[in-house]
């Protein structure tokens, strides 16, 4: 399929309504209890709210790359705090939802394996964060994990699909390391300068 097709498909209306019910399925895996299967609400509800934030986040752009990629208004934190407050189960479907929504929004489709790469994996990959929930100083470790394992899809994603918007002397793996950082790390340091304020970590931990 060409991604002038596949480009079409999630611009259409048949497209968007297969997110959406990508979307309700991967909503109902959050309320369910893991292994015990035992509904939720109150997680759903706080994941719910924490999803529609990192999207609203996501709409306040300080910088847009010109490949793609962008600076927002801390909307990867968001995620991160799922994973943080309730694991990295429910962190990283909740990434995979705002990722599902973002696609829905600003879909940039070229290949079927570019598209799990950019969108549900990368920001399923922020709920990472839950791996360190329970580590000295967690939630500031697992914001990292979580910054460094999406930035790590996008790595990729830029090496095997956007190797031709390599500038003259970058090899594509270069370019691709040198690129996804320039915006990944600026919104991470701008982050971790809010994340040090002990008032606000200390809030965050008497919710989680």
């Amino acid at each position: 399929m060409s991604p002038e097709v596949l480009q079409k498909f999630f611009e259409s209306l048949t497209g968007q309504i297969a997110i959406l019910i990508t979307l309700c399925i991967t909503f109902f895996a959050i309320l369910l209890n893991g292994r015990k299967e035992k509904a939720d609400t109150r997680t759903l509800v706080v994941s719910a709210v924490l999803i529609a934030l990192s999207i609203i986040l996501n709409q306040i752009t300080l910088f847009r790359m010109p490949q793609g990629g962008s600076i927002t208004a801390f909307s990867m934190l968001p995620i991160v705090l799922c994973g943080y407050l309730y694991g990295p189960r429910r962190g990283v479907l909740s990434g995979i939802c705002v990722g599902l929504l973002n696609l829905i929004f600003n879909p940039f489709v070229i290949h079927p394996l570019q598209l799990l790469l950019d969108y549900p994996i990368a920001f399923g990959a922020l709920g990472f964060s839950g791996y360190l929930r329970h580590a000295k100083g967690g939630l500031i470790k697992g914001y990292l994990l979580g910054i460094f394992s999406r930035y790590v899809c996008s790595v990729i994603s830029g090496i095997v699909f956007f190797g031709a918007y390599a500038p003259d002397g970058f090899n594509v793996v270069t370019w691709s390391i040198y690129y996804n950082l320039t915006y990944i790390a600026a919104e991470g340091a701008l982050t971790l300068l809010v994340l040090a304020s002990p008032s606000l970590r200390e809030a965050i931990d008497r919710m989680k």
